[in-house]
């Protein structure tokens, strides 16, 4: 198994299998918390499988399997660790364990083997071998008499299914099976990658590979073992040849004479110099050939055999070193064949935001209070929160009155960073579980305002073009500030309870977290202030309050409790924040640097904006940290249908939709994609999770891509009507194969910055491609009608009208010709709102041609060739790219 999603496959199977072979049903099935064992419940609740959990973080619960699970490690690492093989061998190494396991006699078993439980025989032994030795299986595809007759490669697993050996070719790098092996047990090729030390000599014979190239000069070999017959050569009498060849027909070294010319050098005549470097490289014996002109194959030399003398080992290694066909020799690579850091840097991040990125990635909270109990840290954490509820009368402790239904709570924890990049403070926050909350009973009324990210991205634009600073502050325990009217109770939280308040509750006075009414409260006490300060509240957008004063601008943006200031007057910013603490009780955050999940990074060329973090954690809850990555998010002209299979556990697939619809906040690349596959949310199938995690490997090209807003200085210098909108909208006529409906795509710029955009599905059906544009130009000028209200209260009065781009010229005339006809009759809406907008001049229409249409990405899937070049176009970036 390379990835856990294949964990659910592969258990059925497994059913299958005990059903079949041994006519015998799993009854009880227990495993830990994991989400592979925990989406399988439909398919254990249809067999009549009692589904068993371990207690969270409680692995002794099933101590069964753990202790077999170190048990396979253990031998794994043994086989690992002697053979010295690379770790990407590791499933081998696993595999083979298992295989030796279940053939080993066990006190547990009265001495049996699990194997002779199971199958009720005695196992063979004669097919074992030693894991990670030299072997040569017969080379079935000769084309030349001179090829060679076999394959020099190494053992690593037993095949299931066949009567085999499952072997690495060395040469070609692959894995193959073969009947036809000879195995050279004492042999291990990779033994020979870590240098020597003083504690581990070389153990292994230092062999020649010369079957590629001539050599210029006969290389000497290490002796043979003292057990074998040493041939003297005919030249030299007094030295004793150091060559011996394998006999091909065994794997037992044989004498074979030496070759009559030239001589090879005496142990007591002098010696080159080694190379500093060559005890480092990897040595592979080559394959034997039949005939006595076979290639000299040396065999590794047991404990038993005599060490060569220190100069004798450097000249084999100076010499071997030398040798070109070592090129071509494996050498064991670690981690994964994909790895991450070759799609995300940090080079170039200042220092101190380098280091506060860095730590945002490796703190780790507790995810229950039993986790987090067992820390001071947090202990500290959640009696500080409590001490502060009681202070601000958040709540009294009383009986439960007769008919009422307390609500309960849980405990959220969180990590408070400096700008720096180091810990603040660890705080814990206790929730209200307000979905428990009847509505009529313990709430009226509950909508409040939030920040709209368009929002959001519309004062990054403007405050990089003008070179604002951004500041980000917190109000703590913003909730508590409103105000209950209703009669509210709440279990008590844990950490609260003392002896002899076990039958009591605590009665509301004040809102908290997670009540269905707090954020109403808080929302209203918040405005009402903000307001008596000077500041005027938008139209546009609720949650945006500015404030005006001569030729100081201040904007305030607030998004529940967290509060977004700029502006061009310093003094007014910190004059704000000294009214918001004497009001409230904030947290000055300093220079922006995270918002909303949004990791924002400023310089002098502009401020970029990405989720790379919330995108790393989407790839590692699927596991795809390793997989290849993709160039495109969809595949070119995909349409998906509902013709596969439905999926059994669809809460996974919505949860991995959901969490990409918030990553298309900075991420208008993949946004078609992500709308295409929230259409079946209801009913997702195969196909539709195939393609969302195609949409995962897309991300795992380039996780720090994001969105970058210029400060260009000619720009910034121009006056505030040159902050032109300038809009591109598009349709795909007809493009849902089931509803047969079009989708609407547009995307919006502010000067050169992508401010809004988006891809829907139509409402109706269009009866032409020019209704279905036309469709889409009036849903893109209500975005731009919208933007220039928010831009007025933002300061920027647009005396120039937006420019609407549309590659359709049908729906263009349409636009701008006062005349009804019966294609036009039933959009007759559209067409007077759409023209009152052109006819007061605050949009104008524009043809542009289908190659620039920019909002072709937001309507179908593209190709690499004209998705890659376009995503630049929008203002995509990636600066975490390693190149």
């Amino acid at each position: 198994m390379r990835h856990k999603d294949e964990a659910q496959s592969l258990l059925k199977q497994f059913f299958s299998f005990v059903h079949t072979q041994f006519e015998s049903h799993i009854k009880t099935f227990r495993s830990d918390n994991g989400g592979e064992f925990i989406s399988l419940r439909s398919f254990f609740k249809d067999n009549g499988v009692v589904f068993q959990t371990s207690c969270v973080y409680t692995p002794q619960q099933n101590g069964v399997v753990e202790r077999k699970h170190r048990h396979i490690l253990q031998v794994a690492r043994a086989l690992k660790f002697q053979a010295q093989l690379p770790t990407h061998f590791w499933g081998e190494c696993a595999l083979t364990a298992v295989h030796i396991i279940n053939r080993l006699p066990s006190p547990v078993l009265d001495f049996k083997t699990p194997f002779e439980l199971l199958y009720s025989k005695t196992p063979s032994y004669f097919h074992l071998r030693v894991f990670g030795c030299l072997a040569y299986a017969t080379n079935v595809r000769v084309s030349h008499k001179f090829d060679r007759r076999s394959i020099p490669s190494i053992f690593v697993v037993y095949p299931t299914g066949q009567t085999a050996y499952k072997l690495y070719d060395l040469s070609t790098k692959k894995n193959f099976t073969s009947r036809d092996v000879k195995f050279h047990e004492t042999i291990f090729p990779y033994a020979c990658v870590q240098p020597p030390s003083t504690s581990h000599p070389v153990s292994g014979l230092i062999s020649i590979m010369a079957h590629d190239m001539p050599l210029p000069t006969p290389l000497p070999v290490v002796p043979p073992p003292t057990s074998l017959p040493v041939s003297v050569h005919p030249s030299s009498p007094t030295s004793p040849s150091l060559s011996h060849s394998l006999n091909p027909s065994s794997s037992s070294p044989t004498h074979m004479p030496s070759p009559p010319s030239p001589a090879f050098p005496s142990l007591s005549s002098p010696l080159p110099t080694p190379s500093p470097d060559s005890s480092s490289i990897p040595v592979l014996p080559s394959p034997p050939s039949p005939g006595p002109g076979s290639d000299l194959v040396p065999l590794r030399r047991s404990s038993r055999q005599p060490s060569l003398p220190v100069k004798l080992k450097d000249y084999v290694c100076s010499h071997v070193c030398s040798d070109q066909s070592l090129s071509s020799l494996p050498v064991p690579t670690k981690g994964t064949r994909y790895p991450l850091a070759k799609h995300v840097s940090y080079h170039r991040y200042k220092p101190a935001y380098r280091s506060f990125v860095a730590q945002l990635g490796v703190v780790t909270k507790p995810r229950s209070y039993s986790e987090a109990v067992a820390k001071p840290k947090w202990q500290e954490a959640m009696q500080s929160e409590l001490r502060a509820l009681q202070a601000n009368g958040t709540w009294s402790l009383t009986s439960l009155p007769a008919g009422k239904t307390p609500i309960g709570c849980r405990w959220v924890y969180k990590i408070k960073l400096r700008s720096d990049g180091s810990i603040e403070r660890y705080k814990a926050r206790l929730v209200a579980k307000g979905f428990t909350q009847l509505e009529g009973i313990d709430y009226q009324d509950t909508f409040s305002p939030t920040a709209k990210i368009i929002s959001v991205r519309c004062l990054l634009a403007l405050a990089a073009a003008r070179g604002w600073s951004l500041h980000q502050m917190d109000v703590n325990n913003a909730f508590l500030h409103g105000d209950l009217t209703e009669e509210i109770y709440m279990s008590s939280p844990p950490g609260l309870r003392r002896q002899g308040e076990d039958n009591l509750v605590c009665r509301l006075h004040k809102s908290l977290y997670g009540l269905k009414q707090a954020s109403r409260q808080w929302f209203a006490k918040f405005s009402e202030a903000i307001c008596s300060a000077g500041f005027v509240q938008s139209r546009a957008d609720y949650s945006l309050f500015t404030k005006t004063q001569g030729k100081s601008f201040t904007a305030l943006l607030i998004y529940v409790d967290d509060i977004l200031i700029t502006g061009n007057d310093p003094v007014s910013i910190t004059a704000t924040k000294k009214f918001l603490h004497s009001h409230f009780h904030l947290k000055d955050l300093g220079t922006l640097k995270y918002f909303l999940g949004i990791e924002v990074s400023n310089s002098k060329k502009g401020i970029f904006i990405s989720q790379r973090k919330y995108a790393l954690e989407i790839i590692e809850d699927v596991g795809l940290l390793g997989a290849a990555p993709i160039d495109t998010p969809m595949e070119r002209g995909l349409k998906l249908s509902d013709k596969s299979d439905l999926l059994k556990d669809p809460s996974k697939y919505r949860r991995l939709v959901g969490r990409l619809i918030y990553l298309t906040v900075s991420r208008p690349d993949i946004t078609y994609a992500v709308h295409v596959l929230s259409r079946f949310m209801h009913q997702p199938r195969k196909l539709h999770m195939e393609v969302a995690l195609r949409v995962v490997r897309y991300l795992k090209g380039a996780p720090g891509q994001g969105l970058f807003f210029s400060s260009n200085s000619d720009f910034r210098l121009r006056a505030y009507c040159d902050f032109r909108l300038r809009a591109y909208c598009d349709s795909d006529w007809a493009g849902c194969p089931l509803t047969r409906r079009s989708t609407t795509g547009y995307c919006v710029f502010l000067g050169p910055s992508l401010i809004s955009w988006r891809s829907k599905r139509q409402k109706t059906v269009s009866l032409s491609s020019a209704e279905a544009e036309y469709h889409a130009m009036t849903g893109t000028c209500c975005e731009l009608t919208w933007l220039r209200c928010l831009l007025r209260d933002l300061g920027l009065l647009h005396h120039e009208s937006a420019l609407l781009y549309c590659d359709n010229k049908a729906a263009l005339h349409i636009a701008a010709n006062p005349v009804f006809h019966e294609r036009t009759r039933h959009i007759e809406m559209d067409c007077h709102y759409i023209r009152d907008k052109i006819q007061d001049g605050s949009v104008i229409t524009r043809p542009v041609n289908s190659a620039d249409q920019l909002a072709d990405i937001l309507t179908k899937s593209l190709g690499k060739e004209i998705f890659v070049p376009m995503i630049h176009k929008l203002g995509v970036q990636d600066i975490h790219s390693p190149t």
